[in-house]
């Protein structure tokens, strides 16, 4: 069976605040995480793979954690690891299964203030499926 991605945040990855280049960067994150979102490499492999510096890396995934699309987790100290995941919602899953039983964890573990919420923005319509959208400058 092949692999499934959350609807959730690729079905509006238009409507993100971030850059382009930071929604490129979303997409390199997605294609290196395992299912379920975690993420085996360390900033500076993601560097080198990416080939841009330690720095780009920080300025391309900041936005990206302050949507919560991309989590740090916290060490048993409290303070924040040196390690990255995916939102259980805005990752990608073996199968249909895999992803609604994430989704139910998920969705419980944000109920019970275990697990921020995905800061996706509200739009109130989609844009153009087909033509060009009429925008003018002011």
């Amino acid at each position: 069976m092949a692999e499934v991605m959350s609807p959730i945040v690729s079905e509006r990855i238009w409507a993100l605040p971030v850059s382009g280049a930071t929604v490129k960067f979303l997409q390199y994150l997605l294609y290196r995480s395992d299912f379920g979102g975690r993420l085996p490499v360390r900033q500076k492999d993601m560097a080198r793979e990416y080939r841009v510096t330690p720095q780009a890396i920080s300025n391309l995934i900041a936005p990206l954690c302050e949507l919560n699309i991309v989590l740090r987790p916290k060490n048993g100290d409290g303070s924040k690891g040196n390690s990255y995941r995916l939102h259980p919602l805005a990752a990608k899953y073996a199968d249909l299964d895999d992803m609604e039983a994430a989704f139910r964890s998920a969705i419980a573990s944000i109920k019970a203030g275990d697990l921020p919420n995905l800061k996706l923005p509200a739009y109130a319509a989609v844009p153009p499926a087909e033509g060009r959208p009429n925008l003018q400058v002011a």
